[in-house]
C-alpha cells in the first residue's frame, strides 16, 4: 500500500482523506459470522466503483465448524488498486478480526503497522483462553506495532436495532453489515448496491432487510463521527481498455462460458453432475438458465452423474460433468469408455487438497497426473487449465472447441482459488466468440464392394481423425457403441490383436494431432532463465516476475494453457533456456511430464498448504534460481 501524497480534509473538518494506490482488506471470523457475505459485498461495491481487485475466500469444509476455534475461522481477503493488479495480495493493510481467534489465526500474516479493527464485545476471558491467550492481546501490549481499533461491534449493532422487533441474538447477527458499512465509509466505498441487494434478498422478510440496512448504515455513520478513525481512504478507479465490466468468480465464469460454448455450437447443453465442493456452485449456477437451452441433473453419485452426461453426448448435446478430485476418481471408468465412443464431453475438475477427501475447501493443482494417466489402457485425454477467474470462460469454450471437432472427453482443471476468487470482466461481444457449430452425419458415408451404401460410424475425417457424431434415430445411420473394442471403420465388435493396435494408435494420433496455439512467452530482456506455469499460479508468477524485473532482474516467462498436448513450440522454448523453473501447488506434476517428454531438467518450487503462492515467496525462490 503506497500513499500517493495527496490528501485533503473533508470540508465538515472530519477525518482527513488519504489516497492509496491499492490496499489489502481481510475479514475474518466464525463461519457463522457471515465474513464471506461481507468480503463478497465490499467486493462488489468496490468492482462498480471502477477499481482493479482480486480475492481469496478461506473457509473451513464444516458447515458449522466449532466457534470461536482456530480451525472454526472464515476469512475473506480483497486486495483492490487503481491500477493492474494479479493477486489476493500478500500481507494485509488491514484486518478485521470479529473475535480472538480471528486475530490470532490471521496476526502473523499482518505487517508491522497494519490497521486492525477487533469486535471488543467477543473479547471475553473465556474466548481468548479458548485460543490460547493467557493474557488480553488488546491490553497486554503485544499490539503495539499496529493501528488497533477497539470497536463493540455487538452492543453498537444491538442499539442501533433497539426499534426493530428482534431478540437480541437476531440483531447480533447483523455486526457483519455494521462492520462492512464502517469499512464501506473508511474507503468510501458505494453504498447503493448493498442496500439494494439487501432489499432483494430479504424480499420475502421486509424486517430483516431493514433491519440489516439499519446496521449497515450505523457502521457508515460510525465511522463518519467516531474520532476514533482520524483518516479514510480514497483509491482511485482504474483504467480498464473500453467495454463493459462486471465482477465474476472463476465458478460463474466458467458456468457462462459453458452457456455460450452451446450457443455458438447450435446444441443444447446437459450437466450431469454430482454435488462436491468447490465445484457445486456451477450447477447451482447451470439449473438457473432452462432458457437458454440447459438441462442439469443433480445425480445420485458421481458415476451416474457422467453416465447420464455420455448418454447425452451421444444424443447430440454439448454434454458437461462437473466434480472435484474424488470425483474424477469415480469417474474414472465412464472417462475411459468416452475415450472409446470417441464422443464429445468436458469434464470440468475444480482441484482441491487431497488424497481422498483432503482438504475440501483449499486449493491444489494436484490433479494433473490424474488427468492425463488416471484410467486403464490407452486412454489419452486433451487437458487445458484456465490462468485466473475470468479466463474460466475462455477455457470453456477452448474445451468445448476441442471436444467438439476431435469427438473426444477433455479434461478443464481449474482449482478452488480461481472457482472462489473473483476479478472484473469484461463481458465480450457475441461477435467476439467462436463459431462452433456443428456438422451432424446425415448421410451414408461408406460404399461396399458390392455398391451398398452404408454408414461407418469409425471412418474418420482425415484432418482430424475425428469420427462422424450421427444422432440416434437418424434413419439409415443406425450403429451400435460400447465399451469394448470397435472394428476400424465399420465399429463392429473386433477382438483382432492388429486391429486394437491400429486403434490404440489411432486414437493418440488423434489427441497429439489437436491443433493448439504455440505457447508465447515473454521476455523483453534477453533472459537465460525460463519460469514456466500453468493454471492459477499465473497471478502470482507474473507478479513475482515483476517485481524481479523492476529490481533488474532478468527472467523469463510462459504460461501453459493445453498441457495435453502440449504447444507444438514447447520444446524449443524449453531449449532455449539455461535454466527452466516451474512453481506448481503439487509436489512437481508439470515438472515430471516436462523432463519425461523434452529431458529438460527442470526445476521444481512446489507448494501444498492449500493456499496460493505469495508474489514475495515465489519472487524469492526466484531470485535464488537466478543466482544460482
Amino acid at each position: 500500500m503506497v500513499s500517493t501524497g495527496a490528501s485533503a480534509r473533508r470540508a465538515s473538518g472530519a477525518a482527513e482523506v488519504r489516497r492509496l494506490d491499492r490496499v489489502i482488506i481481510r475479514f475474518a471470523g466464525d463461519s457463522g459470522d457471515g465474513m464471506q457475505l461481507t468480503g463478497d459485498r465490499f467486493t462488489s461495491e468496490t468492482a462498480s466503483f471502477g477499481n482493479d481487485l482480486s480475492t481469496l475466500p478461506n473457509f473451513p469444509a464444516e458447515i458449522r465448524a466449532p466457534a470461536g476455534t482456530l480451525p472454526g475461522v472464515s476469512s475473506f481477503q480483497l486486495h483492490f488498486a487503481d491500477h493492474d493488479i494479479l493477486t489476493p495480495g500478500d500481507a494485509p493493510n488491514v484486518l478485521v478480526a470479529m473475535n480472538p481467534a480471528a486475530l490470532k489465526a490471521n496476526i502473523g500474516d499482518l505487517p508491522r503497522g497494519a490497521e486492525i479493527i477487533v469486535n471488543t464485545d467477543e473479547f471475553t476471558k473465556r474466548a481468548m483462553q479458548k485460543v490460547g491467550y493467557d493474557s488480553s492481546p488488546l491490553e497486554d501490549g503485544s499490539l503495539d506495532g499496529y493501528h488497533l481499533h477497539p470497536v463493540p461491534l455487538t452492543t453498537l449493532t444491538v442499539e442501533a436495532l433497539k426499534e426493530f422487533d428482534l431478540s437480541r441474538k437476531e440483531a447480533e447477527r447483523s455486526k457483519n453489515m455494521f462492520a462492512l458499512g464502517l469499512l464501506s465509509w473508511m474507503y468510501h466505498r458505494p453504498t447503493e448496491g448493498t442496500e439494494r441487494w439487501l432489499n432483494t434478498k430479504f424480499a420475502g422478510k421486509p424486517g430483516i432487510a431493514a433491519a440489516n440496512i439499519a446496521a449497515f448504515r450505523a457502521g457508515f455513520n460510525f465511522g463518519e463521527t467516531t474520532e476514533d478513525f482520524a483518516v479514510s481512504y480514497e483509491i482511485a478507479p482504474a483504467a480498464f481498455p473500453a467495454g463493459t465490466y462486471r465482477n465474476i468468480s472463476g465458478n460463474l465464469a466458467l458456468s457462462y462460458g459453458l452457456v455460450a460454448a452451446s450457443r455458438q455450437a447450435d446444441l443444447p447443453l446437459y450437466l450431469g453432475s454430482y454435488p462436491i465442493t468447490p465445484a457445486s456452485d456451477i450447477l447451482h449456477e447451470l439449473s438457473r438458465h432452462k432458457n437458454f437451452g440447459v438441462r442439469t441433473f443433480q445425480a445420485e453419485d458421481e458415476i451416474a452423474g457422467i453416465g447420464a452426461a455420455l448418454g447425452a453426448a451421444f444424443g447430440g448435446s454439448l454434454a458437461v460433468t462437473t466434480t472435484s478430485g474424488p470425483g474424477v476418481a469415480l469417474k474414472s471408468e465412464t472417462i475411459g469408455l468416452a475415450v472409446s465412443l470417441e464422443l464429445p464431453l468436458l469434464v470440468v475438475d475444480i482441484q482441491r487438497g487431497g488424497p481422498s477427501t483432503g482438504l475440501p475447501t483449499k486449493t491444489e493443482q494436484a490433479d494433473l497426473l490424474q488427468a492425463m494417466y488416471g484410467r486403464n489402457g490407452e486412454a489419452p485425454v486433451p487437458v487445458i487449465a484456465p490462468r485466473t477467474p475470468a479466463d474460466c470462460f475462455n477455457a470453456a469454450l477452448e474445451a468445448a472447441r476441442i471436444a467438439l471437432t476431435y469427438r473426444t472427453p477433455v479434461f478443464l482443471l481449474s482449482d478452488g482459488y480461481l472457482a472462489n476468487g473473483s476479478e472484473p470482466w469484461r463481458v465480450p461481444e457475441v461477435s467476439e466468440l467462436p463459431d462452433l457449430t456443428v456438422q451432424f452425419a446425415q448421410n451414408v458415408n461408406h460404399v461396399l464392394d458390392d455398391g451398398t451404401e452404408v454408414f461407418w460410424p469409425y471412418k474418420r475425417d482425415p484432418r482430424t481423425l475425428a469420427r462422424p457424431w450421427a444422432i440416434p434415430g437418424t434413419p439409415g445411420l443406425e450403429h451400435r457403441i460400447g465399451g469394448i473394442e470397435k472394428q476400424d471403420g465399420t465399429g463392429n465388435i473386433s477382438y483382432d490383436p492388429a486391429n486394437h493396435d491400429f486403434m490404440v494408435r489411432t486414437r493418440q494420433a488423434k489427441i497429439d494431432g489437436i491443433d493448439v496455439p504455440d505457447i508465447e512467452v515473454d521476455d523483453p530482456h534477453g533472459a537465460r532463465t525460463l519460469v514456466l506455469g500453468w493454471g492459477s499460479t499465473y497471478g502470482p508468477i507474473t507478479a513475482a516476475v515483476r517485481r524481479i524485473r523492476k529490481e533488474g532482474g532478468r527472467i523469463a516467462q510462459a504460461h501453459l494453457r493445453h498441457l495435453n498436448p502440449f504447444p507444438h513450440n514447447l520444446g524449443t522454448v524449453l531449449a532455449a533456456y539455461d535454466k527452466v523453473v516451474v512453481p506448481e501447488m503439487n509436489l512437481g506434476q508439470l515438472a515430471t511430464l516436462i523432463r519425461a517428454k523434452y529431458l529438460v531438467d527442470a526445476r521444481s518450487y512446489n507448494q501444498v498448504n492449500g493456499m496460493p503462492f505469495k508474489a514475495e515467496q515465489l519472487a524469492t525462490a526466484l531470485k535464488e534460481a537466478l543466482d544460482d
